[in-house]
């Protein structure tokens, strides 16, 4: 886990051609579960906020230590058929070729969670397989592995490029041009890229390292947020020169230390938003929702009474996008594990969620 914290100066400035969208989405690691739900809030998102060419990145990994790597390449195959979406090779998926090939690689991928991979394709591999049990797995597996998924894992790009973003699975080697990058430094590169401070030709978009929050430095974004252990599956929506998180409503509700639905406020209907999301939001805050209707979050931190004055603000705290409907307020904003407090402020933040009841 990479914990040193964001650098405090002002990101590269980076710019997407007029009128593209991008969704970029972190590592996932066979969680099919956390990446439905994020496919449907982009589908959301997109209706209530259209834009004329939205493109899905996926930065890689899709596979491995989560418990249904086959069902999240079924998924990665249907939303290729209905978005524009481009998918990066991650090292997991280049592991998984090497296996395939080369049955002994076996020892070094059941480290990084390949074992749950072969369990996804109907597999029973043992902890510490022999040599004969490997080339057996490797043939099983050529065998229960559907050609679609097959065809998919050797279509995956090594970067994408556009406007002034450029996105791989881990990074790029410093100093190197990125036409020049080889791709060991874009699937397998850390500490080289991750401590580097100096402006790249583009500003990358990257995962591979795993960190608790999404990590934006002057040169680079790590939305790697270890999807498989935290159930955090990060989404970053790119457009012109904003950079915003699509953050589920539920993480903000369900980590609050005390969360208040305004009395009287009814929301109206708003078929795009779908009943998944107004169940959701029923769940969460504990009351059912009169109408379908997603929240709209207008984010205000300040400094609770008699304590430091001035404004203070959260990264990643922002810019959640959603409609008007029900107003919530809470406070100890320092519950939010992905809101970290001012590093030069200690003080406990008091954290205001509003929206205009219709």
């Amino acid at each position: 886990m990479w914990t040193s914290p964001s650098l405090q100066s002002e990101r590269a400035a980076a710019r997407l051609p007029d009128g593209l969208r991008i969704y970029a989405i972190g590592d996932n690691h066979g969680r099919a579960d956390l990446l439905a739900a994020l496919l449907r809030q982009i589908d959301v998102d997109c209706t209530l906020y259209p834009s004329s060419r939205p493109i899905v990145v996926f930065i890689g990994d899709y596979v491995d230590r989560g418990p249904a790597s086959s069902e999240v390449l079924d998924l990665l195959l249907g939303c290729e058929r209905t978005k524009e979406t481009v998918f990066l090779k991650g090292n997991h998926e280049a592991l998984v070729h090497r296996f395939l090939s080369v049955p002994a690689v076996l020892d070094e991928w059941r480290l990084c969670g390949g074992l749950e991979t072969l369990v996804s394709y109907g597999l029973k591999p043992s902890l510490n397989a022999g040599v004969a049990e490997q080339r057996r797995l490797a043939k099983e597996l050529a065998k229960s592995i559907a050609k679609p998924h097959l065809e998919f894992l050797d279509s995956l790009k090594l970067s994408f490029s556009c406007g002034n973003f450029l996105f791989v699975h881990a990074g790029i080697r410093p100093g190197v041009p990125i036409r020049k990058q080889r791709e060991e430094y874009l699937l397998w590169i850390r500490e080289e890229f991750l401590s580097c401070d100096q402006r790249f030709e583009k500003f990358v978009v990257h995962g591979h390292t795993p960190v608790r929050t999404p990590d934006v430095r002057s040169n680079r974004i790590n939305i790697d947020t270890g999807a498989f252990a935290t159930g955090r599956l990060t989404c970053i929506m790119i457009e012109g020169t904003a950079m915003v998180p699509l953050i589920d409503v539920r993480d903000w509700m369900c980590n609050a230390g005390g969360i208040n639905v305004a009395p009287n406020t009814q929301t109206r209907m708003e078929p795009a938003a779908g009943r998944w999301l107004a169940d959701m939001l029923a769940q969460c805050v504990g009351r059912p929702m009169l109408e379908r209707r997603f929240v709209e979050l207008d984010f205000a931190a300040k400094p609770r009474p008699g304590r430091n004055k001035g404004p203070r603000q959260c990264r990643f705290a922002q810019s959640t996008r959603t409609a008007p409907g029900v107003t919530f307020e809470c406070e100890a904003v320092s519950k939010f594990d992905r809101h970290p407090r001012p590093q030069e402020d200690d003080s406990e933040l008091a954290f205001g969620f509003a929206a205009t009841a219709l």
